[in-house]
């Protein structure tokens, strides 16, 4: 898979891999709308529970995405991957809109249980950290003009950011807090007590998670694409001829 490394060959592969992760998200949510429409009401959270279908995949994607983020970060510094720019840079803002998401489901749900929208849980301020922490990215990638300084910079502050996952993931158990602890993947198993609540939530799961996929591919594609205009532009202010620029990196 390495060759994939190059641009060339990852847009031509990214083309094909597209139709059939479009097709297979549009399927499992579907699936999944259906499954969290039939799904019984929780005997405590009545249909408010149902809220869960979205906001579950969201905060799993939110940390999946900064996470991604991390192993592209490791690319850039460690390994010079020529793709590793482009698909820390595109998983940017695909994070930033699912940790978004993640915090207004969550009001949205906390608001009848807990009767306020917001409390300065652990879980809560940590998740809040994070999308702050997605924003801080993007003004930084945006105000410095060289995207290799750019994402050298933007590498080494993604890594240092990765200390606050964990923290949102065992938030929960290290603190005393409002946020309820995991209820699907557990050491003494689930804590979901219906089989026909259990399967939407998982099929949820994998359909946010082929679309967070499939997101990322298509803004990985653009971003090529435009660095390609990019060094276009820059060659023939240089003077250099059209010719030359058959065979452009990702890069300038």
């Amino acid at each position: 898979m390495w060759k994939y490394a190059n641009p060339t060959l990852f847009m031509g592969l990214a083309g094909r891999l597209l139709p059939w992760l479009a097709g297979a998200t549009v399927l499992l949510f579907a699936a999944g709308l259906y499954g969290a429409a039939v799904a019984p009401d929780d005997y405590q959270q009545g249909a408010t529970v149902k809220i869960m279908y979205i906001h579950v995949p969201c905060a799993w994607l939110a940390m999946a995405g900064w996470g991604a983020m991390s192993l592209s970060a490791l690319g850039v510094l460690v390994w010079r991957h020529p793709l590793a720019e482009v698909a820390m840079k595109a998983a940017m803002p695909i994070g930033a809109a699912f940790t978004l998401l993640c915090l207004v489901t969550g009001s949205l749900w906390g608001q009848p249980m807990w009767g306020t929208w917001w409390v300065w849980d652990a879980r809560l301020t940590s998740v809040l950290v994070l999308f702050l922490m997605y924003l801080a990215l993007a003004a930084l990638w945006h105000a410095i003009e060289d995207p290799g300084k750019a994402a050298r910079i933007s590498a080494v502050l993604v890594l240092v950011g990765a200390v606050n996952i964990p923290i949102i993931k065992f938030s929960v158990d290290w603190w005393n807090t409002l946020h309820q602890g995991a209820s699907v993947f557990r050491i003494g198993g689930s804590t979901i007590y219906s089989w026909m609540m259990l399967w939407p939530l998982l099929d949820m799961a994998l359909a946010f998670t082929l679309l967070f996929v499939t997101l990322h591919v298509m803004a990985m594609r653009n971003e090529i694409l435009r660095r390609r205009i990019r060094t276009m532009r820059l060659m023939a202010a240089a003077g250099v001829t059209p010719a030359m620029t058959a065979s452009l990196p990702a890069e300038a």
